[in-house]
């Protein structure tokens, strides 16, 4: 394939300093693929507004809820004149006038095993905010094969880790054989801690669509935005962890 070939003189311009660095062939990957962005707060904000500024072809965006006023602090897809809509609704309008080439596909409906199952996507974002939506999430990323995206936010404090069947532990057996399926209501999170960690997603779903760098597999990072510091903590799928994954 010549160099450039299946990108407009637009899109050559649009994404000329991210060509330099992945060429086009990698700029084509990008725009081949699907990728679900599971839950549209802080963290779906930032990841679907980086994947689609890079140049992902598709995002399919879920998320039951409407825009609240309590939302605006820190998820950034939104604003006042938005109160009362539903989320992919209008983060699928605004994401396309950030990337005119971007296929946005809005699903404002519950995150249920039967509505996954029918979405095709390349990799799954974790961008969620409670544990049994993301195992449901896990569940079928899982039974597909592909790869999930995880991040999840508290406080000062986020994580991130990829899923990988048949290189990693599921998402369900990881957390659940550490502990950490704790929940708080309502959320307590300072509006620039999902920002950072959707954007650690956003570049570690683009590093397993380019093939690039090594991934988040078989590792968790977690960042304390109060010191601040990142840590990065290396795991061996345990049997005992293994036994708890979907079947």
């Amino acid at each position: 394939m010549a160099e450039g070939a299946g990108l407009s003189d637009f899109e050559r311009e649009l994404y000329s300093r991210q060509l330099q660095l992945i060429g086009a062939e990698g700029q084509l990957k990008l725009k081949r693929a699907r990728v679900l962005v599971a839950g549209l707060g802080g963290l779906g904000s930032a990841v679907s507004i980086y994947l689609a500024a890079m140049g992902v072809g598709t995002l399919i965006l879920l998320d039951r809820e409407v825009v609240e006023l309590s939302n605006l602090q820190r998820q950034v897809l939104y604003n006042v004149e938005d109160l009362g809509k539903p989320k992919p609704l209008v983060a699928a309008e605004k994401l396309r006038r950030i990337n005119p080439y971007l296929r946005a596909e809005a699903l404002h409906t519950e995150l249920s095993e039967n509505a996954l199952l029918k979405i095709d996507a390349d990799v799954y974002v974790d961008a969620l905010d409670n544990w049994p939506a993301r195992f449901t999430l896990d569940k079928v990323a899982w039974a597909k094969g592909k790869p999930l995206v995880h991040g999840g936010v508290r406080g000062f404090y986020g994580q991130v880790t990829v899923i990988v069947p048949g290189v990693t532990p599921c998402l369900r057996a990881l957390f659940q054989f550490t502990g950490e399926t704790r929940e708080e209501t309502p959320l307590q999170v300072f509006p620039t801690t999902p920002g950072i960690i959707g954007l650690i997603e956003a570049l570690e779903t683009a590093k397993i669509i380019l093939g690039v760098g090594s991934t988040l597999t078989n590792r968790l990072l977690i960042y304390n935005g109060l010191q601040p510091s990142f840590e990065i903590i290396e795991f061996k799928p345990d049997p005992k962890m293994l036994e708890k994954c979907w079947s």
